[in-house]
């Protein structure tokens, strides 16, 4: 076995590795031990990986693949990293642990090739807008900036074009799931970014307790020189985060004891300086005030100019799949929320407007508990709710009589019938509170087919 124990003497070469799934992240990983020189092993029990590229790219190398099946080869090796996808409760982690073999994430693997910063962003909502806007900051400073994890793009990947061409001045920014978290050792952020905690992926980690706990492990070795960047408006993180190493440093949209602090006009620094009017911001809504302050507290932080924040935040248009406008026609508009898989999601989104709202949700229920949906009901803001995908009865049958309500099979019979229904002045909104993959491989997929579906009635 290899000893992970002390990070600075990991050596896997010419050690076995066993990497479980065979997705974006697994396949990635498997190249990164590949070059370092380890002996390399994928597995997964999807049966349609043959067709995968990725994988295609394995065989490439000579490496060792099986497919529809874990073999007891997974267990012949010094370490098995495992992709995100694969839960801690799933059988093939737990032989492994019984047969004594350290199992870590494909994050947690990478993290161990690169002595670059990191800035690792988490939270329950909000993350992938704050991480691409941080990267669009960024990228007005002299530095190598790379995006990767939850946003779909492996960690490992970066870190290998990293040992093959070092640059001095990278930066990784990182989104962060909690399924990310699970098999973390030595993964150690210089800053790390809590967006807020909410219910979301209880259908893995079966209780708020263990999903925060999940959340809580990205600080576990940051140090007195690292920093928490964390939402003062959030009292669950508020308690959580309290008394840890690192240099807390709040940002909020209610309390001005922050380094940003917000008025009805313009987000300021300090006492007078303006960093920018609202009204010229392009994203729009509280949820989005958050992540500018987040991002922006971030930034300065690691010494970007309050010149450089504001021109990145006046440019940045925002991010595909998030109250992403896709058309007005006839005087409906169109809106796609396709990111919003849990109902915290839901409501932010909700909360948006003040028209009437024809609201589209369905898909793979994470645990959430849908009678919540009933508090946002009562802003007499739904019109009408359509609900579709495998949790399509279940939400029908939460919300009751509450408001019109119809269930259908698909995304292809809600639109249908949103646009039936709809009537000038209206707003149709895709916000499907629940995870893709009852229909769909992932988010992104439901949101174009929806972008589609829209543009296929005009």
């Amino acid at each position: 076995m290899i000893n992970i124990t002390k990070k600075e003497k990991i050596d896997i070469k010419e050690k076995t590795l066993s990497i479980i799934g065979i997705g974006k992240s697994g396949s990635s990983a498997a190249k990164l031990a590949h070059y370092l020189g380890a002996r390399v092993f994928a597995s997964d029990s999807n049966t349609n990986i043959p067709t995968n590229v990725a994988a295609n790219e394995l065989f490439d190398l000579g490496i060792g693949i099986e497919t529809g099946v874990h073999s007891n080869r997974v267990y012949e090796s010094d370490l098995c990293v495992v992709s995100p996808g694969i839960s801690k409760h799933s059988k093939v982690i737990s032989k492994a642990l019984d047969c004594g073999i350290p199992v870590v994430g494909e994050i947690e693997f990478a993290s161990w090739f690169t002595t670059s910063p990191i800035i690792a962003v988490t939270g329950s909502n909000g993350k992938t807008t704050t991480v691409k806007l941080l990267k669009k900051i960024f990228e007005s400073k002299d530095l190598t900036v790379s995006m990767a994890g939850n946003v779909g793009i492996p960690f490992s990947s970066l870190v290998l074009s990293e040992l093959k061409g070092p640059n001095e001045n990278t930066v990784y920014i990182l989104e962060i799931s909690s399924f990310q978290m699970e098999f973390i050792k030595h993964f150690r952020p210089k800053i790390s970014v809590f967006t807020n905690i909410s219910e979301d992926h209880l259908d893995r980690h079966y209780s708020m307790n263990e999903y925060i706990k999940m959340k809580m492990k990205m600080v576990m070795n940051q140090e007195e020189n690292d920093f928490i960047v964390y939402n003062l408006d959030d009292s669950c993180l508020v308690n959580k985060l309290k008394g840890n190493k690192p240099k807390l440093i709040p940002f909020s949209v209610k309390n001005n004891d922050t380094l940003f602090k917000l008025d009805h006009k313009a987000i300021n620094y300090g006492k007078n300086e303006i960093l920018v009017e609202i009204k010229k911001l392009k994203v729009p809504g509280t949820h989005n005030l958050y992540n500018i302050l987040a991002a922006s507290t971030v930034a300065n932080i690691f010494g970007i100019s309050k010149s450089q924040i504001r021109k990145a935040l006046m440019i940045f248009e925002g991010v595909e799949h998030r109250l992403e406008f896709v058309s007005k026609i006839n005087g409906v508009e169109y809106y796609n929320d396709s990111k919003a898989t849990n109902l915290d999601s839901v409501f932010v989104a909700v909360n948006s407007f003040i028209k009437p709202i024809l609201l589209i949700l369905g898909g793979k229920n994470k645990g959430a508990d849908f009678k919540k949906l009933k508090k946002i009901i009562d802003s007499n803001k739904i019109k009408q709710i359509i609900s579709f995908g495998e949790s399509g009865r279940e939400i029908v049958t939460a919300i009751g009589d509450a408001v019109r309500s119809e269930q259908v099979t698909d995304l292809i019979s809600a639109v249908t019938i949103a646009q039936s229904l709809a009537i000038p002045g209206d707003v149709v909104l895709l916000s499907p509170g629940c995870a893709s993959y009852d229909q769909y491989s992932n988010y992104e997929e439901r949101g174009i087919h929806f972008k589609e579906l829209v543009f296929s009635k005009v």
